[in-house]
């Protein structure tokens, strides 16, 4: 019998992962497992040399990890992308997002505004300070430890407004997604895959790689929160 195939990711696409993982399984036999952390964990065990099979993460993290030789070449493709939304708590009035204007009121009006340490994070520093707003708000913005979902710090009442993956804020209790970022405004992050250096089944692993881009998985994606490339985004509510 063939060994397992041990997959690492970031937790932004832990669920969908976790649900392609048992379709592969079922319907191809192929026994898929993945260890899902914060993406700069993530990329740090690999570069500490992590045994795994296959890697998903952010594409600017895999094209890091692939220009200092920790990737087998030819391998990164992108499979997923993830729009970032905003989040409340539940039963706190839900903003309007539909234009630039709006979203200057949101985030003027928060006690504190959450953010994670992945790509969304850095996109979401990035936006406030394009609109001149750094100044403003640099003491309002709380900073989640890796691997922590933005979102829980509104269930704990550290903060009242968050930004992060859709897919990891639209399942968390206690918290309701007001919906992604308006025009010029809005933040997009690709995931893709790739296979690892230390991978002792790398045939095996690029089968697995090219069954997480098949239309199975772009279903599980969308549902998830996330797309696949070419596919257009889900409307805002």
């Amino acid at each position: 019998m063939e060994r397992e195939i041990v997959g690492l990711s970031s937790m932004a696409t832990r669920s969908i992962l976790a649900e392609v993982s048992g379709h592969i399984r079922l319907a191809h036999g192929i026994a898929v497992r993945f260890d899902s952390a914060g993406g700069v964990e993530i990329a740090r065990r690999v570069r500490e040399g992590a045994q795994a099979d296959v890697l998903v993460l952010a594409t600017g993290a895999l094209a890091a990890l692939e220009d200092q030789g920790h990737l087998v070449a030819g391998t990164a493709r992108p499979l997923w992308i993830s729009q970032v939304v905003a989040a409340v708590p539940a039963g706190a009035p839900v903003p309007e997002l539909g234009s630039e204007s709006d979203l200057r009121t949101t985030l003027l009006s928060a006690r504190a505004i959450a953010f994670s340490t992945g790509p969304s994070g850095t996109a979401l520093v990035d936006l406030i300070t394009r609109i001149g707003l750094a100044d403003a708000l640099a003491d309002r913005l709380v900073q989640a430890s890796p691997g922590v979902p933005a979102g829980s710090l509104l269930s704990s009442g550290r903060a009242d407004l968050a930004f992060q993956q859709h897919s990891e804020l639209m399942d968390l209790p206690g918290v309701v997604v007001a919906g992604p970022l308006p025009g010029d405004s809005a933040i997009s992050s690709t995931f893709g895959g790739a296979v690892p250096v230390t991978s002792t089944a790398p045939d095996r692993a690029r089968e697995v790689l090219d069954l997480l881009g098949s239309d199975a998985a772009s279903r599980a994606a969308r549902a998830g929160g996330m797309r696949a490339p070419g596919e257009p985004p889900a409307e805002s509510r």
